[in-house]
């Protein structure tokens, strides 16, 4: 059997390259999965972060160097104290009860002697996890002294005991704590500690009022792309967040103005088309009975459709006030109304069925879905559910359905499909596009999909 190649000597040189970058990248996902996602969380950690680090080195620097060195010469200093001592019980005979060196000790040392009988010392006590003035002191009586030595430095109390082995007995030195430990390091910390509090304090309420104005941007224009009423907006914060409030503003007044320009012009477009229809039904009314007026009465019909749908499409209905509205009923009316023309659709609704939506446009959505079905199918279901912060609708049938690759061109205005699946009953093509229009108006969108009844699925989405 053929060996496999070998892999290329460069490949090979770049492969724990490779490796270490493939895990930076895993890491730096898993750290961004766990990061804040908002602006007011990213920016206390800016600030928050780097005096973290700064506080850290601080005071691993303050521990590592000025405390350690303060406890050693302390420790150091404690030690030869003793150290004396015991060279003068040892060498001076003139006081044979150690009265005097005890006295000189307690005055000029700052702490008290004693000698016990006998050489055995007490048994060791505990180490402690961490004890900067244990690891000190003993490090300097065995440096010094040169002699078993036992030590008490457990505890809370204020004093330190020590027993170190003589000729003539055991020299027991009872000290005060701060003479061999810097007790009172703790308060640049504490200080520290206490200072970094205020300054994120002051952090925290000075970025509250800065990110603010920013929510209130966002919402507001949410509040507009939605046909929601925007409120009492005006610019406030920092100058750059304060010019895009009043950039938003203007483009807002823009907006609007052509909103209403639009809608004042097909105003007059609409009155102007229907007096010439209105003309068209009172001629054929006075034609003679047949078929050249019948097909005349046909074709004023389809153009007063097209019309509507065309006026429709154009104006979108965003003149519109958006309120709360009763899904559940909305729905419901729709089944009636279906009813009522000869259908019989399955509808149900869970959740709250209050939501806040432009009621007309949003019933003529749910309207142009329901009846592309009934066009198309035998059987329709009409589900709505809203859960969240989203209210979700579909619409099934088992009709013919619509190929995947054409569910994103039906929207297109005025497009066809070889059974236009897509027209409504006049024709125009416009059915599916004013609903995907109104969807977005709201905030959401449609899509399409295969319906478990065999035809096509119709998704409306919106926030609510």
């Amino acid at each position: 059997m053929r060996e496999p190649d070998p892999a290329p000597p460069r490949l090979l040189r770049d492969e724990p390259l490779i490796r270490a970058r493939l895990a930076w990248r895993r890491f730096a996902r898993r750290l961004a999965d766990h990061m804040p996602k908002g602006l007011y969380g990213r920016s206390l950690l800016i600030v928050i972060l780097p005096m973290l680090i700064l506080q850290s080195v601080v005071a691993y620097v303050f521990m590592e160097r000025h405390w350690r060195l303060v406890t050693g010469r302390l420790s150091e200093a404690l030690a030869r104290d003793v150290a004396a001592v015991i060279d003068v019980i040892e060498t001076w005979p003139q006081d044979p009860d150690w009265r005097i060196v005890g006295s000189i000790a307690e005055r000029d040392l700052g702490f008290t002697v004693t000698v016990l009988p006998g050489t055995t010392l007490p048994p060791p006590m505990p180490k402690p996890f961490f004890s900067l003035l244990d690891s000190a002191l003993s490090e300097e009586i065995g440096n010094r002294i040169h002699r078993p030595f036992w030590i008490d430095t457990v505890g809370n109390s204020d004093l330190v005991e020590i027993r170190i082995v003589m000729k003539s007995g055991i020299l027991r030195v009872i000290a005060r704590r701060s003479q061999a430990y810097a007790s009172n390091s703790h308060i640049f910390l504490v200080w520290m500690v206490s200072t970094s509090l205020v300054l994120i304090l002051i952090a925290v309420l000075f970025l509250r009022n800065q990110i603010r104005p920013i929510q209130q941007l966002a919402d507001a224009a949410e509040s507009f792309g939605k046909g929601r009423p925007v409120g009492d907006f005006k610019p406030r914060g920092a100058r750059e967040v304060r010019r895009a409030g009043e950039a938003f503003a203007v483009m807002r007044g823009r907006i609007e103005r052509q909103i209403e320009q639009r809608t004042a012009m097909l105003a007059g477009v609409s009155h102007d088309l229907r007096t010439v229809l209105t003309r068209f039904r009172l001629q054929t009314a006075l034609m003679p009975e047949g078929p050249d007026r019948e097909a005349m009465e046909t074709d004023v019909d389809e153009m007063q459709a097209m019309l509507e749908a065309y006026l429709a499409f154009a104006r979108g209905e965003g003149n519109e006030e958006a309120t709360a509205t009763d899904i559940a009923e909305l729905l419901r009316a729709i089944a009636q109304d279906a009813e009522r023309a000869g259908f019989e659709i399955a509808h149900t609704f869970a959740g709250a069925p209050t939501v806040v939506v432009r009621p007309n446009a949003f019933k003529r959505l749910l309207g142009n879905l329901v009846g592309n079905a009934l066009r198309h199918g035998e059987r329709v279901e009409l589900r709505g559910i809203h859960v969240g912060d989203w209210l979700t609708v579909t619409v099934d049938d088992d009709g013919p359905g619509i190929p995947e690759a054409e569910r994103d061109n039906v929207f297109r205005p005025f497009y066809r499909l070889d059974e236009a699946r897509n027209q409504d009953e006049g024709g125009t093509g416009l059915g599916l596009a004013i609903a995907r229009d109104v969807a977005r108006g709201h905030g959401g969108d449609i899509t399409l999909d295969a319906s478990p009844l065999g035809g096509l699925r119709a998704i409306v989405r919106i926030p609510g």
